[in-house]
């Protein structure tokens, strides 16, 4: 008889989160001889309205809340409930304590310092009552997958019994490196989704100022049509099936970041993508980033204006230098951020070898 996992993902396959971490290794599960079943809490509803910026529609969450407690209340019939982040989105974590105490208990997956929603939030008294919860769902989990770090780092002193550093990774077969040409304008592309676009604010002037001063053009993937940008600049619709044809369409990628605790927590999963294309990158020296980009070998980590400004510069006028480096950072991808080489730590840490 195969073995049964309950996924219980945030979001549906729309969520970049929820795609990475969950849905993409579905096949890898199904192909080990697994029976799988995935439940997200939130529905594309949800997301929808979430990334139009519009205000939530509360009967939708209400029957987000429910339909996660029916699905749990068949616990007893899986070998292994797989969560994400957190049982119950702002409510205390009673609801792991009690998959702590029967049955076989859970592993709980974290791609965000989701811990930070609580322990800053603006509320008092939010930050009274809930300011510690995910440290215990973390301390109840058996075991804790962390994307980097910083999270594992979080994970370990709030007593978790398991912690695994499981980086957001790519699938190889998607991927492949981009044919470069001596063409111009050099395109300088960044992705993401709407919500997220707000860190390429802090470096629209600089890429302003390249976008004047020499042959450039800057695509966007994913993000908000509403985006002012002085300058020369494309607006892609992000869509899974085309975002790697889009950024194969970029010569550098960027990822700019804010030396804030929340965005510690982030897995520099753009940069793996620009990587896994051969694309070189600059990046911002925050979380992640650091343990992806090597300075001077598979692009640029910029922490002022300047910096940036002479990094991209550098690149733009040099295209054996992006090829040069876009090669080392493809070379790095294949080796460390695929689904294969995550797949064999997952089956190896829950066999407990």
């Amino acid at each position: 008889m195969s073995k049964k996992i309950l996924f219980l993902p945030k979001y549906p396959r729309m969520g970049a989160s929820s795609r990475l971490r969950t849905y993409q290794f579905l096949p890898s599960w199904i192909k080990a001889g697994y029976e799988v079943k995935v439940s997200p809490f939130f529905n594309e509803f949800y997301l929808k309205e979430k990334y139009k910026g519009q205000g939530v529609t509360k009967s939708n969450v209400l029957s987000s809340y429910l339909n996660r407690l029916w699905i749990l209340m068949g616990f007893w019939k899986y070998d292994l409930i797989w969560v994400e982040k957190e049982l119950f989105p702002f409510f205390p974590a009673w609801a792991e304590w009690v998959l702590s105490k029967l049955g076989k208990g859970y592993v709980v997956d974290y791609d965000d310092a989701v811990f930070h929603r609580y322990d800053m939030a603006r509320r008092p008294v939010v930050r009274k009552w809930l300011g510690k919860k995910i440290d215990g769902v973390m301390r109840h989990a058996n075991i804790v997958w962390a994307g980097n770090s910083y999270l594992g780092n979080w994970a370990t002193k709030a007593g978790a019994k398991r912690v695994v550093i499981l980086p957001t990774v790519i699938n190889p077969l998607r991927y492949s490196f981009k044919e470069y040409t001596s063409s111009y304008p050099v395109v300088v592309g960044w992705i993401g989704s709407p919500t997220t676009l707000k860190y390429l604010n802090e470096i629209r002037p600089v890429l302003e100022k390249l976008s004047k001063e020499l042959d450039v053009v800057i695509h966007v993937v994913g993000g908000n049509r509403g985006w002012r940008f002085d300058g020369s600049l494309k607006l892609i619709q992000w869509t899974e099936d085309g975002e790697v044809f889009a950024i194969q369409g970029m010569d550098i990628g960027v990822m700019p970041l804010p030396d804030d605790p929340w965005e510690k927590g982030k897995c520099a999963y753009k940069l793996i993508q620009y990587m896994a294309c051969g694309l070189p990158v600059v990046a911002s020296p925050v979380g992640m980033n650091v343990d992806v980009v090597v300075h001077g070998e598979n692009g640029f980590l910029a922490k002022t204006q300047e910096e940036w400004y002479g990094y991209l510069k550098m690149l733009i006028l040099d295209g054996e230098l992006r090829r040069e480096m876009g090669g080392k950072g493809f070379a790095l991808v294949k080796e460390h951020y695929t689904i294969e080489r995550n797949f064999e730590v997952i089956k190896r840490e829950l066999s407990g070898k």
